[in-house]
């Protein structure tokens, strides 16, 4: 399976660099096909892809977003059945509308077997949004809105509130991409792929949830086995040494049946953690000191923001430092992390509430 991936941006945000960072720490051992659409653009140094094994098919002859659309698609196709790559970036023009482009392939994988749109990201320069929001209006708004994953360049330039500011402007146009506000030369290539082929910090803690979850009942139902005599006991003991556990089953109860008895039959009906819990997340360039976290931590304990079961981040410190902390109720460890794409953040429970939560966190 070919994977397809648009890397779009306007002039100058940094396109080429980040192509060359993913080539060099994220892609390597790939076959890989660099599509470039030319208007205007230094093309990328030859010498250096050819080194990198990186086969070159150039366009440079329009638009493929427009004009060259019905060309585009014949173009893909030849790339895949000539080089059958892993993967095959597109680097479009820096004046096309990258919805037009997500289209373009679209259409053509749509009856093309083995190849699969992965990503659609957008570079942008931090210290410019503001600008081109004005100057260049739906051209640069539309790769913002139609971006998978934004990729923000020259961060370390602004200032903690002109940042946030950046952020809160590019939030406006596109709610749910991952933005990436983390200098680049702080990230390893992987984690900026990380940020690209995006997996939530909540789908990752549900998984965890769901895991540790069969782990339990597979040794409930072993204990169940080997030692009938003391079902009741073990099983109330199970219920009460796992909080998640526990609260799930008390979910449970409140919402599906009447049942006062706690060995009732009904415990060994469980719901999947998802379908019970809600989950509040934030992705934010903010940063917190530990004393911060600890305070938030604590706070959530209180039983103010709701029935918390599970909290996770990783967040920025200031100065380059970043702080990683999770929290079990009555239990939170906080520690020294590794660089994020953005700080991101995630709490899992039962009648979350959102708002005083957002409060909680000064976001």
């Amino acid at each position: 399976m070919t994977k397809i991936d648009i890397i779009s941006g306007f002039l100058g945000a940094g396109k080429t660099t980040l192509i060359k960072k993913l080539l060099a720490e994220a892609f390597q051992g790939e076959k890989l096909v660099l599509i470039e659409n030319e208007f205007g653009e230094i093309s990328i140094d030859g010498g250096f892809l050819k080194e990198s094994g990186v086969q070159i098919s150039e366009m440079s002859s329009g638009c493929i977003c427009c004009s060259l659309v019905g060309d585009f698609n014949k173009a893909l196709k030849d790339v895949q059945a000539q080089f059958h790559p892993d993967r095959i970036l597109i680097e479009p023009s820096g004046v096309g509308k990258l919805s037009d482009v997500i289209v373009a392939v679209e259409n053509t994988v749509a009856d093309t077997e083995d190849m699969k749109l992965n990503s659609f990201v957008t570079v942008a320069d931090a210290t410019k949004v503001k600008v081109y929001m004005k100057n260049f209006g739906e051209f640069y708004n539309n790769q913002i809105e139609a971006a998978g994953t934004i990729l923000l360049s020259r961060t370390q330039k602004l200032s903690q509130e002109k940042l946030d500011a950046a952020v809160a402007m590019l939030r406006e146009k596109n709610p749910d991409a991952a933005i990436l506000t983390t200098p680049w030369d702080q990230l390893d290539g992987k984690t900026i792929l990380s940020a690209i082929e995006k997996v939530s910090l909540a789908d990752e803690l549900l998984e965890k949830m769901r895991a540790e979850h069969a782990a339990e009942e597979a040794e409930h139902e072993h204990e169940h086995h080997h030692h009938d005599h003391d079902h009741d006991h073990e099983e109330h003991e199970h219920h009460h040494d796992h909080d998640h556990d526990h609260e799930e089953h008390e979910h449970h109860h409140d919402h599906d049946h009447e049942c006062d008895d706690p060995h009732c039959s009904c415990h060994h009906h469980h719901h999947h953690a998802d379908e019970v819990f809600t989950s509040w997340g934030r992705e934010t360039p903010h940063a917190f000191s530990q004393a911060d976290i600890e305070r938030i931590l604590t706070g959530l304990d209180s039983g103010d923001y709701g029935k918390i079961l599970r909290a996770k981040g990783i967040v920025p410190a200031g100065g380059g430092a970043w702080i990683e902390f999770d929290y079990v109720p009555e239990e939170h460890d906080v520690r020294t992390g590794h660089p994020d794409y953005t700080g991101r953040l995630c709490v899992i429970g039962a009648e979350l509430k959102e708002d005083k939560l957002a409060e909680l966190f000064g976001l």
